[in-house]
Protein backbone atom coordinates (compact mmCIF):
# COMPACT_ATOMS: atom_id res chain seq x y z
CA UNK A 1 0.00 0.00 0.00
CA UNK A 2 1.23 3.33 -0.90
CA UNK A 3 0.18 6.78 1.49
CA UNK A 4 0.70 9.80 -0.55
CA UNK A 5 1.21 13.26 0.54
CA UNK A 6 2.01 16.63 -1.10
CA UNK A 7 2.48 19.45 1.31
CA UNK A 8 2.63 23.24 0.82
CA UNK A 9 3.50 26.00 -1.43
CA UNK A 10 5.76 25.03 -3.77
CA UNK A 11 9.53 25.78 -2.31
CA UNK A 12 12.31 27.48 -4.83
CA UNK A 13 14.96 25.14 -3.80
CA UNK A 14 16.08 21.58 -1.67
CA UNK A 15 18.95 22.74 0.49
CA UNK A 16 22.07 21.50 -1.27
CA UNK A 17 24.38 18.88 0.15
CA UNK A 18 27.09 21.42 0.98
CA UNK A 19 24.19 23.85 1.92
CA UNK A 20 23.15 21.41 4.87
CA UNK A 21 26.33 20.62 5.99
CA UNK A 22 27.00 24.39 6.20
CA UNK A 23 24.04 24.49 8.32
CA UNK A 24 25.45 22.26 10.73
CA UNK A 25 28.62 24.27 10.91
CA UNK A 26 26.48 27.32 11.52
CA UNK A 27 24.49 25.61 14.29
CA UNK A 28 28.03 24.40 16.14
CA UNK A 29 29.43 28.18 15.18
CA UNK A 30 26.85 29.80 17.45
CA UNK A 31 27.73 27.72 20.33
CA UNK A 32 30.51 28.09 22.33
CA UNK A 33 31.78 25.73 25.43
CA UNK A 34 32.77 27.01 28.82
CA UNK A 35 36.08 25.29 30.81
CA UNK A 36 33.91 23.93 32.80
CA UNK A 37 31.25 21.75 30.25
CA UNK A 38 34.38 21.51 28.19
CA UNK A 39 35.78 18.78 30.65
CA UNK A 40 32.68 17.02 30.28
CA UNK A 41 32.50 16.82 26.70
CA UNK A 42 31.80 13.68 24.89
CA UNK A 43 35.54 13.86 23.23
CA UNK A 44 36.81 13.58 26.58
CA UNK A 45 34.47 10.69 28.06
CA UNK A 46 35.67 9.03 24.77
CA UNK A 47 39.07 9.46 25.35
CA UNK A 48 38.82 8.15 29.00
CA UNK A 49 37.51 5.05 27.95
CA UNK A 50 39.09 4.10 24.58
CA UNK A 51 41.76 6.67 24.01
CA UNK A 52 45.29 6.80 22.70
CA UNK A 53 47.37 3.97 24.11
CA UNK A 54 44.33 1.68 25.50
CA UNK A 55 43.13 -1.22 24.33
CA UNK A 56 40.55 -1.35 21.93
CA UNK A 57 36.84 -3.39 22.58
CA UNK A 58 33.86 -2.83 20.36
CA UNK A 59 31.52 -3.57 24.00
CA UNK A 60 33.61 -0.50 25.31
CA UNK A 61 32.70 1.89 22.49
CA UNK A 62 28.78 0.55 22.51
CA UNK A 63 29.19 1.26 26.76
CA UNK A 64 30.70 4.96 25.64
CA UNK A 65 27.40 5.37 23.29
CA UNK A 66 24.95 3.83 26.30
CA UNK A 67 27.05 6.10 29.04
CA UNK A 68 26.46 9.47 26.64
CA UNK A 69 23.02 8.83 26.13
CA UNK A 70 22.41 9.63 29.72
CA UNK A 71 23.39 13.02 29.62
CA UNK A 72 22.61 16.43 27.98
CA UNK A 73 23.67 16.52 24.48
CA UNK A 74 26.50 18.91 23.69
CA UNK A 75 27.50 20.81 20.81
CA UNK A 76 30.84 19.95 18.79
CA UNK A 77 33.01 22.70 20.26
CA UNK A 78 33.53 26.57 17.74
CA UNK A 79 36.97 25.82 17.15
CA UNK A 80 37.93 26.14 13.76
CA UNK A 81 40.44 28.89 12.63
CA UNK A 82 38.91 31.44 10.30
CA UNK A 83 41.30 31.13 8.03
CA UNK A 84 39.24 27.32 7.26
CA UNK A 85 36.06 28.37 8.17
CA UNK A 86 36.28 31.22 5.75
CA UNK A 87 37.66 29.20 2.35
CA UNK A 88 34.98 28.46 -0.64
CA UNK A 89 34.84 25.42 -2.12
CA UNK A 90 37.83 25.45 -4.87
CA UNK A 91 40.07 26.29 -2.00
CA UNK A 92 38.87 24.18 0.51
CA UNK A 93 39.41 21.29 -2.36
CA UNK A 94 43.13 22.51 -3.43
CA UNK A 95 44.54 21.75 0.23
CA UNK A 96 46.15 18.25 -0.27
CA UNK A 97 48.22 15.96 1.59
CA UNK A 98 51.50 15.66 1.16
CA UNK A 99 51.82 12.25 2.94
CA UNK A 100 51.27 8.96 1.33
CA UNK A 101 47.97 7.30 2.53
CA UNK A 102 48.12 4.99 6.07
CA UNK A 103 49.02 1.82 5.61
CA UNK A 104 49.38 2.37 1.67
CA UNK A 105 53.22 1.39 1.95
CA UNK A 106 52.65 -1.77 3.61
CA UNK A 107 50.68 -4.26 1.38
CA UNK A 108 48.21 -4.59 3.27
CA UNK A 109 45.52 -3.66 0.48
CA UNK A 110 43.77 -0.75 1.55
CA UNK A 111 44.54 2.16 2.81
CA UNK A 112 43.34 5.40 4.79
CA UNK A 113 43.47 9.28 4.24
CA UNK A 114 42.60 11.51 6.87
CA UNK A 115 40.38 14.77 5.52
CA UNK A 116 41.35 18.02 6.82
CA UNK A 117 38.80 20.60 7.99
CA UNK A 118 37.06 23.65 6.57
CA UNK A 119 34.54 24.68 4.11
CA UNK A 120 31.54 23.83 5.52
CA UNK A 121 33.35 20.50 6.62
CA UNK A 122 33.89 22.31 10.35
CA UNK A 123 33.51 19.97 13.12
CA UNK A 124 36.23 17.95 14.99
CA UNK A 125 36.00 13.97 14.75
CA UNK A 126 38.79 12.07 16.33
CA UNK A 127 40.50 9.36 14.43
CA UNK A 128 41.94 6.36 16.36
CA UNK A 129 44.01 3.69 14.16
CA UNK A 130 43.81 0.17 15.97
CA UNK A 131 46.63 -1.73 15.18
CA UNK A 132 47.15 -5.28 16.90
CA UNK A 133 44.66 -4.24 19.26
CA UNK A 134 45.85 -1.17 20.60
CA UNK A 135 44.29 2.31 20.07
CA UNK A 136 46.10 5.20 18.43
CA UNK A 137 44.81 9.09 17.83
CA UNK A 138 45.81 10.21 14.62
CA UNK A 139 46.96 13.75 15.20
CA UNK A 140 47.02 16.45 12.77
CA UNK A 141 50.18 18.26 11.47
CA UNK A 142 49.70 21.29 9.72
CA UNK A 143 53.00 20.30 7.69
CA UNK A 144 51.95 17.35 5.78
CA UNK A 145 49.54 19.49 4.05
CA UNK A 146 50.25 21.23 0.74
CA UNK A 147 47.77 24.57 1.56
CA UNK A 148 48.21 25.68 -2.16
CA UNK A 149 48.36 29.73 -1.50
CA UNK A 150 46.16 29.54 1.26
CA UNK A 151 47.99 31.90 4.83
CA UNK A 152 47.89 29.57 6.95
CA UNK A 153 49.80 29.96 10.53
CA UNK A 154 53.18 28.36 10.68
CA UNK A 155 51.95 28.18 14.78
CA UNK A 156 49.08 25.94 13.84
CA UNK A 157 47.56 23.52 16.68
CA UNK A 158 46.36 19.99 16.45
CA UNK A 159 42.44 21.14 14.92
CA UNK A 160 41.69 17.33 14.08
CA UNK A 161 40.16 15.93 11.05
CA UNK A 162 36.68 16.10 9.46
CA UNK A 163 36.86 12.41 8.15
CA UNK A 164 38.33 10.15 5.69
CA UNK A 165 38.55 8.76 2.60
CA UNK A 166 39.69 4.68 1.94
CA UNK A 167 41.39 3.39 -0.53
CA UNK A 168 41.99 0.32 -2.34
CA UNK A 169 45.58 -1.31 -2.56
CA UNK A 170 44.89 -4.33 -4.78
CA UNK A 171 48.07 -6.73 -5.08
CA UNK A 172 47.34 -6.66 -8.55
CA UNK A 173 45.71 -3.47 -10.76
CA UNK A 174 45.11 0.15 -10.21
CA UNK A 175 44.34 1.68 -6.81
CA UNK A 176 41.33 3.71 -6.55
CA UNK A 177 39.27 5.33 -4.08
CA UNK A 178 35.93 3.51 -3.04
CA UNK A 179 34.38 5.85 0.18
CA UNK A 180 34.77 8.90 1.81
CA UNK A 181 33.37 9.10 4.99
CA UNK A 182 32.73 13.08 6.32
CA UNK A 183 29.76 15.41 7.59
CA UNK A 184 27.21 14.75 9.93
CA UNK A 185 26.62 10.69 9.84
CA UNK A 186 27.00 10.65 5.78
CA UNK A 187 29.16 8.26 3.78
CA UNK A 188 29.48 7.71 0.23
CA UNK A 189 30.85 4.96 -1.83
CA UNK A 190 31.46 3.85 -5.99
CA UNK A 191 32.87 0.48 -7.55
CA UNK A 192 35.43 0.28 -9.15
CA UNK A 193 35.30 2.54 -12.70
CA UNK A 194 32.54 4.90 -10.99
CA UNK A 195 32.04 8.84 -10.20
CA UNK A 196 30.60 9.39 -6.49
CA UNK A 197 26.45 9.75 -6.45
CA UNK A 198 24.38 9.15 -4.02
CA UNK A 199 24.83 9.15 -0.57
CA UNK A 200 24.29 6.96 2.50
CA UNK A 201 23.36 8.29 6.29
CA UNK A 202 24.36 6.13 9.23
CA UNK A 203 20.93 7.98 10.96
CA UNK A 204 18.01 10.06 9.78
CA UNK A 205 16.05 11.58 12.25
CA UNK A 206 12.41 13.69 11.79
CA UNK A 207 12.81 14.98 8.06
CA UNK A 208 10.81 17.40 6.18
CA UNK A 209 9.09 17.89 9.50
CA UNK A 210 7.98 21.01 10.56
CA UNK A 211 10.19 21.67 13.43
CA UNK A 212 12.92 20.72 10.97
CA UNK A 213 15.54 17.74 10.02
CA UNK A 214 17.82 16.66 12.75
CA UNK A 215 20.87 15.92 11.99
CA UNK A 216 23.23 13.36 14.57
CA UNK A 217 26.80 13.60 13.94
CA UNK A 218 30.09 11.14 14.48
CA UNK A 219 32.21 12.31 17.32
CA UNK A 220 34.89 9.76 16.98
CA UNK A 221 36.01 6.71 14.66
CA UNK A 222 38.26 3.37 15.23
CA UNK A 223 39.69 2.26 12.16
CA UNK A 224 41.20 -1.53 12.47
CA UNK A 225 44.50 -2.07 10.25
CA UNK A 226 43.76 -4.39 7.72
CA UNK A 227 45.90 -7.08 7.70
CA UNK A 228 48.53 -8.01 4.58
CA UNK A 229 46.56 -8.26 1.63
CA UNK A 230 42.86 -7.66 3.18
CA UNK A 231 40.02 -6.93 0.79
CA UNK A 232 38.00 -5.43 3.88
CA UNK A 233 38.30 -2.96 6.40
CA UNK A 234 36.54 -2.46 9.34
CA UNK A 235 35.27 1.23 10.97
CA UNK A 236 33.68 1.49 14.24
CA UNK A 237 31.77 5.30 15.00
CA UNK A 238 30.02 6.74 17.77
CA UNK A 239 27.63 9.26 16.79
CA UNK A 240 25.26 11.87 18.87
CA UNK A 241 22.81 14.01 18.24
CA UNK A 242 20.24 15.95 20.58
CA UNK A 243 17.56 13.04 20.55
CA UNK A 244 20.08 10.04 20.64
CA UNK A 245 23.55 8.17 20.32
CA UNK A 246 24.36 5.15 18.92
CA UNK A 247 27.53 2.95 18.30
CA UNK A 248 28.35 2.03 14.70
CA UNK A 249 29.93 -0.97 13.06
CA UNK A 250 30.70 -0.49 9.37
CA UNK A 251 32.84 -3.66 7.51
CA UNK A 252 33.79 -2.25 3.87
CA UNK A 253 34.67 -4.47 0.98
CA UNK A 254 35.73 -2.77 -2.34
CA UNK A 255 35.61 -4.11 -6.11
CA UNK A 256 33.63 -4.57 -8.89
CA UNK A 257 30.94 -3.94 -6.53
CA UNK A 258 31.43 -2.34 -3.38
CA UNK A 259 29.65 -3.96 -0.29
CA UNK A 260 29.19 -2.17 3.13
CA UNK A 261 27.74 -3.75 6.26
CA UNK A 262 26.51 -1.52 8.88
CA UNK A 263 25.46 -2.61 12.11
CA UNK A 264 23.94 -0.09 14.73
CA UNK A 265 23.22 0.20 18.08
CA UNK A 266 21.16 3.01 19.25
CA UNK A 267 20.63 4.30 22.50
CA UNK A 268 17.36 7.22 22.63
CA UNK A 269 17.57 10.38 25.02
CA UNK A 270 13.91 11.03 23.96
CA UNK A 271 10.99 8.93 21.90
CA UNK A 272 12.08 8.57 18.60
CA UNK A 273 8.97 8.82 16.62
CA UNK A 274 10.16 9.19 13.40
CA UNK A 275 13.54 6.98 12.42
CA UNK A 276 15.12 6.57 9.10
CA UNK A 277 17.11 3.49 8.71
CA UNK A 278 19.02 2.49 5.48
CA UNK A 279 18.72 6.10 4.42
CA UNK A 280 20.30 7.66 1.10
CA UNK A 281 19.83 10.99 -0.41
CA UNK A 282 20.45 11.54 -4.25
CA UNK A 283 19.39 13.83 -7.02
CA UNK A 284 16.93 13.91 -9.80
CA UNK A 285 17.32 17.04 -11.89
CA UNK A 286 14.52 16.54 -14.96
CA UNK A 287 14.11 13.31 -17.38
CA UNK A 288 12.30 12.20 -20.08
CA UNK A 289 9.43 11.81 -17.74
CA UNK A 290 9.72 15.03 -16.04
CA UNK A 291 10.88 17.67 -18.49
CA UNK A 292 10.41 20.58 -16.82
CA UNK A 293 11.07 23.16 -19.90
CA UNK A 294 14.83 22.45 -19.32
CA UNK A 295 16.50 24.73 -21.75
CA UNK A 296 19.85 22.78 -21.50
CA UNK A 297 21.67 20.80 -24.22
CA UNK A 298 21.45 17.36 -22.13
CA UNK A 299 19.06 15.54 -22.65
CA UNK A 300 18.41 14.30 -18.72
CA UNK A 301 20.18 15.52 -15.55
CA UNK A 302 19.96 12.87 -12.03
CA UNK A 303 22.05 10.90 -10.55
CA UNK A 304 19.49 8.20 -9.86
CA UNK A 305 16.51 7.04 -12.06
CA UNK A 306 14.20 5.65 -9.98
CA UNK A 307 13.15 3.86 -6.60
CA UNK A 308 13.01 0.05 -6.35
CA UNK A 309 11.95 -1.72 -3.75
CA UNK A 310 11.50 -5.96 -3.05
CA UNK A 311 8.89 -6.09 -0.48
CA UNK A 312 7.71 -8.65 2.18
CA UNK A 313 5.69 -10.76 0.04
CA UNK A 314 8.24 -10.65 -2.80
CA UNK A 315 6.80 -8.10 -4.93
CA UNK A 316 9.09 -6.11 -7.38
CA UNK A 317 8.28 -2.78 -7.44
CA UNK A 318 9.45 0.62 -9.48
CA UNK A 319 8.99 3.75 -8.75
CA UNK A 320 10.80 6.17 -11.84
CA UNK A 321 11.56 9.80 -9.65
CA UNK A 322 10.44 13.17 -10.17
CA UNK A 323 11.53 16.88 -9.62
CA UNK A 324 8.05 18.04 -8.20
CA UNK A 325 6.42 21.51 -7.82
CA UNK A 326 6.20 20.85 -4.26
CA UNK A 327 7.26 18.40 -1.44
CA UNK A 328 5.95 14.99 -1.88
CA UNK A 329 6.26 12.27 0.46
CA UNK A 330 5.16 8.86 -0.55
CA UNK A 331 5.17 5.97 2.17
CA UNK A 332 5.37 2.32 0.58
CA UNK A 333 3.23 -0.26 3.63
CA UNK A 334 5.02 -3.49 4.09
CA UNK A 335 5.96 -5.84 6.49
CA UNK A 336 9.82 -7.14 6.32
CA UNK A 337 11.46 -5.50 3.68
CA UNK A 338 13.53 -7.73 1.81
CA UNK A 339 15.21 -4.78 -0.16
CA UNK A 340 15.08 -1.15 -1.38
CA UNK A 341 17.35 1.36 -2.85
CA UNK A 342 17.84 4.30 -5.05
CA UNK A 343 18.80 2.83 -8.90
CA UNK A 344 20.32 4.58 -11.84
CA UNK A 345 19.43 2.24 -14.48
CA UNK A 346 20.36 4.31 -17.68
CA UNK A 347 24.31 3.27 -18.43
CA UNK A 348 24.48 5.14 -21.62
CA UNK A 349 26.80 8.23 -22.56
CA UNK A 350 23.68 8.92 -25.11
CA UNK A 351 21.01 8.99 -22.01
CA UNK A 352 22.87 12.27 -20.40
CA UNK A 353 25.63 13.98 -23.11
CA UNK A 354 26.90 15.17 -20.17
CA UNK A 355 31.30 15.29 -20.48
CA UNK A 356 31.65 16.26 -16.94
CA UNK A 357 29.46 14.70 -14.64
CA UNK A 358 29.10 11.19 -16.36
CA UNK A 359 25.89 10.65 -14.80
CA UNK A 360 26.19 7.11 -16.11
CA UNK A 361 28.41 6.36 -14.39
CA UNK A 362 26.99 6.89 -10.52
CA UNK A 363 26.39 3.98 -8.16
CA UNK A 364 23.39 2.43 -7.45
CA UNK A 365 22.84 1.79 -3.82
CA UNK A 366 21.12 -0.94 -2.88
CA UNK A 367 19.83 -1.61 1.27
CA UNK A 368 19.59 -5.84 1.79
CA UNK A 369 18.14 -6.04 5.61
CA UNK A 370 19.92 -8.39 7.85
CA UNK A 371 17.16 -9.70 9.97
CA UNK A 372 13.44 -8.92 10.84
CA UNK A 373 12.79 -5.30 10.47
CA UNK A 374 8.97 -5.60 10.95
CA UNK A 375 6.29 -3.43 10.23
CA UNK A 376 6.67 0.07 8.91
CA UNK A 377 7.60 1.71 5.62
CA UNK A 378 9.93 2.79 2.98
CA UNK A 379 9.45 6.38 2.67
CA UNK A 380 10.32 8.65 -0.56
CA UNK A 381 10.67 12.39 -0.56
CA UNK A 382 10.70 14.38 -3.30
CA UNK A 383 11.75 18.10 -2.79
CA UNK A 384 11.57 20.67 -5.44
CA UNK A 385 14.84 21.58 -6.67
CA UNK A 386 15.82 24.58 -9.44
CA UNK A 387 20.01 23.39 -9.52
CA UNK A 388 21.31 19.86 -10.27
CA UNK A 389 23.44 20.15 -7.26
CA UNK A 390 21.01 20.04 -4.96
CA UNK A 391 20.26 16.22 -2.90
CA UNK A 392 16.40 16.70 -3.70
CA UNK A 393 16.03 12.87 -3.35
CA UNK A 394 15.95 11.16 0.37
CA UNK A 395 14.63 7.47 0.72
CA UNK A 396 14.77 5.47 4.05
CA UNK A 397 12.92 2.71 5.92
CA UNK A 398 11.12 4.15 8.92
CA UNK A 399 9.64 1.26 11.82
CA UNK A 400 5.89 2.00 12.21
CA UNK A 401 6.89 1.62 16.53
CA UNK A 402 8.71 4.51 18.16
CA UNK A 403 11.49 3.84 19.93
CA UNK A 404 11.57 4.51 23.23
CA UNK A 405 13.70 6.57 25.70
CA UNK A 406 16.30 4.69 27.52
CA UNK A 407 15.74 1.32 25.62
CA UNK A 408 18.19 0.04 23.27
CA UNK A 409 17.95 -0.77 19.53
CA UNK A 410 19.71 -2.83 17.30
CA UNK A 411 19.35 -3.15 13.33
CA UNK A 412 21.85 -3.96 10.58
CA UNK A 413 22.06 -3.84 7.24
CA UNK A 414 24.06 -4.82 4.10
CA UNK A 415 24.69 -1.97 1.27
CA UNK A 416 25.60 -2.45 -2.53
CA UNK A 417 27.26 0.27 -4.45
CA UNK A 418 27.54 -0.79 -7.99
CA UNK A 419 26.52 -0.51 -11.43
CA UNK A 420 23.50 -3.06 -10.39
CA UNK A 421 21.20 -4.41 -7.64
CA UNK A 422 22.86 -7.75 -6.77
CA UNK A 423 20.07 -9.06 -7.81
CA UNK A 424 17.37 -8.47 -10.04
CA UNK A 425 13.38 -9.34 -10.67
CA UNK A 426 12.87 -12.70 -12.80
CA UNK A 427 10.63 -10.48 -14.74
CA UNK A 428 10.31 -7.75 -17.28
CA UNK A 429 11.64 -4.62 -16.26
CA UNK A 430 10.87 -1.35 -16.75
CA UNK A 431 13.16 0.12 -19.10
CA UNK A 432 11.56 3.63 -19.55
CA UNK A 433 8.63 6.36 -18.49
CA UNK A 434 7.70 9.15 -20.79
CA UNK A 435 5.33 11.36 -19.92
CA UNK A 436 4.24 15.03 -22.41
CA UNK A 437 1.00 17.07 -23.09
CA UNK A 438 -2.17 14.85 -23.98
CA UNK A 439 -4.98 16.09 -25.78
CA UNK A 440 -6.41 18.93 -24.38
CA UNK A 441 -7.67 19.81 -21.18
CA UNK A 442 -5.47 19.13 -18.35
CA UNK A 443 -4.78 15.30 -19.83
CA UNK A 444 -0.99 13.69 -20.08
CA UNK A 445 0.20 10.96 -22.14
CA UNK A 446 2.51 8.46 -20.50
CA UNK A 447 4.32 5.40 -22.28
CA UNK A 448 5.56 2.87 -20.26
CA UNK A 449 8.29 0.63 -21.38
CA UNK A 450 8.69 -3.03 -20.74
CA UNK A 451 12.00 -4.96 -20.98
CA UNK A 452 12.92 -8.53 -20.31
CA UNK A 453 14.29 -11.88 -22.49
CA UNK A 454 10.45 -13.00 -22.25
CA UNK A 455 9.17 -10.42 -24.41
CA UNK A 456 11.46 -11.07 -27.14
CA UNK A 457 10.16 -13.12 -30.54
CA UNK A 458 8.08 -16.05 -28.41
CA UNK A 459 6.33 -13.17 -26.09
CA UNK A 460 3.23 -14.58 -24.85
CA UNK A 461 0.23 -14.14 -27.12
CA UNK A 462 -2.26 -13.77 -24.16
CA UNK A 463 -0.12 -10.86 -22.71
CA UNK A 464 -2.03 -8.16 -21.26
CA UNK A 465 -1.44 -4.90 -18.98
CA UNK A 466 -3.17 -4.07 -15.89
CA UNK A 467 -3.50 0.06 -15.06
CA UNK A 468 -5.09 1.33 -12.35
CA UNK A 469 -5.46 5.19 -11.30
CA UNK A 470 -6.76 6.64 -8.58
CA UNK A 471 -8.44 9.54 -8.48
CA UNK A 472 -8.89 9.90 -12.12
CA UNK A 473 -9.26 7.78 -15.11
CA UNK A 474 -7.27 6.73 -17.77
CA UNK A 475 -8.23 6.45 -21.74
CA UNK A 476 -6.40 5.21 -25.11
CA UNK A 477 -4.90 2.33 -23.44
CA UNK A 478 -2.55 0.68 -25.80
CA UNK A 479 -0.32 -2.50 -25.70
CA UNK A 480 2.74 -2.12 -28.46
CA UNK A 481 5.22 -4.95 -28.72
CA UNK A 482 8.65 -4.60 -29.98
CA UNK A 483 10.07 -8.17 -29.92
CA UNK A 484 13.03 -7.41 -32.01
CA UNK A 485 14.19 -5.31 -28.97
CA UNK A 486 12.69 -7.48 -26.00
CA UNK A 487 10.33 -4.50 -25.19
CA UNK A 488 6.43 -3.74 -24.79
CA UNK A 489 5.38 -0.40 -24.77
CA UNK A 490 2.16 0.55 -22.56
CA UNK A 491 0.85 3.84 -23.94
CA UNK A 492 -2.51 6.06 -22.50
CA UNK A 493 -3.66 8.57 -21.11
CA UNK A 494 -4.80 9.87 -17.43
CA UNK A 495 -7.16 12.61 -16.89
CA UNK A 496 -7.14 13.63 -13.36
CA UNK A 497 -9.90 16.16 -13.96
CA UNK A 498 -9.96 18.61 -10.59
CA UNK A 499 -7.72 16.16 -8.87
CA UNK A 500 -3.99 17.77 -8.16
CA UNK A 501 -2.24 14.09 -7.85
CA UNK A 502 -3.12 10.83 -9.43
CA UNK A 503 -1.91 7.66 -7.98
CA UNK A 504 -1.17 4.90 -10.97
CA UNK A 505 0.17 1.20 -10.91
CA UNK A 506 0.96 -0.76 -13.99
CA UNK A 507 1.98 -4.34 -14.35
CA UNK A 508 2.07 -6.90 -17.43
CA UNK A 509 0.28 -10.50 -17.07
CA UNK A 510 0.40 -13.47 -19.26
CA UNK A 511 -1.67 -16.34 -18.31
CA UNK A 512 -3.19 -14.53 -14.99
CA UNK A 513 0.31 -14.19 -13.31
CA UNK A 514 2.31 -11.14 -13.52
CA UNK A 515 5.30 -11.03 -15.95
CA UNK A 516 6.58 -8.02 -14.83
CA UNK A 517 7.49 -5.63 -12.11
CA UNK A 518 5.06 -3.11 -11.15
CA UNK A 519 5.70 0.59 -12.24
CA UNK A 520 3.86 2.76 -9.83
CA UNK A 521 3.86 6.75 -10.67
CA UNK A 522 2.20 9.98 -8.63
CA UNK A 523 1.44 12.08 -11.42
CA UNK A 524 1.06 15.72 -10.19
CA UNK A 525 0.63 19.46 -11.96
Amino acid sequence: MTVSVSLGAPRPSHPRRRDVLAYLSASVAAFTLAPAVRAQTPQATIASRMGDGQRFDSATLTDIARQLSKKPFVQPPNDLPDVFSNLNYDQYVSIKSLQPPIWSMEGRGIALEPLHRGFVFANAVDLFLVEDGAVRRTGYDRSQFNFNGINVPNDLKDIGFSGFRLISHPAEGKPFEFAIVQGATFFRALARGQNYGAIARALTLKPAEAKGEEFPVFRAFWIERPSIGSTSITVHGVLDSESTTGAVRMTFRPGDMTIVDVETTLFPRVNLEHVGLGGMASTYFYGPNDPRDADDIRPAVYESSGLQMLNGQGEWLWRPLQNPETLQISAFVDNSPRGFGLLQRERSYETFQDDDQRFERRPSLWIEPLGEWGQGSVQLLEIPSDAEINDNILAYWRPKAPMAAGSEVSFAYRQYWGWNAPERPPLATVSGTRVGRGNGGRRRRFTVDFSGDMLGDNWPTDLKSVLTVGPGVFQNLKLLPYPERKTVRVAFELDPGNENACEMRLILEAGGKPISETWLYRWTP
